[in-house]
C-alpha cells in the first residue's frame, strides 16, 4: 500500500491537485491557516489518473470490504469517484448529502439503496472528519450497516483519527498527508528544512501560526 500512497502523492502534486507552500499558507473555509491546499477534483480532468483512482478504490474495497452491497457518496466532492466505482464493481449507487432537502421529497439520501444493505462509503478527502461521519450517521439512520470508507485523501489529524475510532468506522485512504510530505521532500517539491513546517502544522491546524 505504501508503493501506492507515495505513487499518488507524486501524481496530485504533478497535477497540482495538491500544493504546498509553508511559508505562504492559504486560508481555509474554517478560517484555518494552511500551508497545503487539497483539490482532489482535479483528477477528474486527467482520464489516465481519473481511472488510477477508481481502479485503485476498489481495489481497497475488495480488500477490506469485500462484503459491501452498495456504495454511497459524500455530497458533492466523492460523487463522481463513487459512481467510477460503483460502476466499476456492478454495485448501486445513492450519494449523502450533508443534510435534507428544503424541498420536495425531502431527502438527504439520494438514489435508491434497501434498509439493511452492507455500504461502502466513498469519501474525497479527510480533513477533521465531521461531514463524513455525518454521511455515515445519515446512512445508519436509514437503517444500512456501513462496513467502512475509502477515501483519495486524508490530513490525518489526530482529531479525525479520533472521531472514525469513536464511531466504529475503518477508513482505508490511497494517501495521506505523510506519504505528500515526503514525497514532496524527496522530489524536491518543497526544501528540506520546510518539512518541520509542515509536520508542525499537522499537530494543531487551529491554532497554526507562520
Amino acid at each position: 500500500m505504501d508503493q501506492i500512497k507515495n505513487a499518488f502523492a507524486v501524481k496530485l502534486m504533478e497535477i497540482k491537485a495538491i500544493k504546498l507552500q509553508p511559508n505562504e499558507p492559504f486560508t481555509w473555509a474554517s478560517g484555518w491557516k494552511s500551508p497545503i491546499y487539497t483539490d482532489n477534483r482535479k483528477t477528474l480532468s486527467f482520464p489516465a489518473l481519473r481511472s488510477f483512482v477508481k481502479l485503485e478504490l476498489c481495489h481497497a474495497i475488495q480488500e477490506h470490504f469485500p462484503e459491501a452491497e452498495a456504495v454511497a457518496g459524500v455530497a458533492t466532492g466523492a460523487i463522481a469517484q463513487g459512481v467510477l466505482v460503483a460502476d466499476q464493481l456492478g454495485l448501486p449507487f445513492s450519494y449523502v448529502r450533508p443534510k435534507p432537502k428544503d424541498h420536495g421529497m425531502g431527502n438527504q439520501i439520494e438514489g435508491e439503496i434497501k434498509k439493511g444493505a452492507k455500504v461502502v462509503v466513498v469519501e474525497d478527502l479527510i480533513s477533521t472528519g465531521g461531514s463524513s461521519l455525518k454521511a455515515v450517521q445519515a446512512l445508519r439512520d436509514y437503517g444500512c450497516e456501513v462496513v467502512g470508507m475509502v477515501a483519495s485523501f486524508t490530513y490525518g489529524f489526530p482529531v479525525a483519527e479520533e472521531a472514525f475510532k469513536q464511531a466504529n468506522v475503518q477508513l482505508i485512504t490511497l494517501t495521506d498527508y505523510e506519504h505528500v510530505v515526503a514525497q514532496a521532500a524527496k522530489t524536491g517539491y518543497i526544501q528540506e528544512e520546510e518539512v518541520a513546517i509542515l509536520k508542525e502544522w499537522r499537530k494543531d491546524p487551529a491554532n497554526w501560526t507562520h
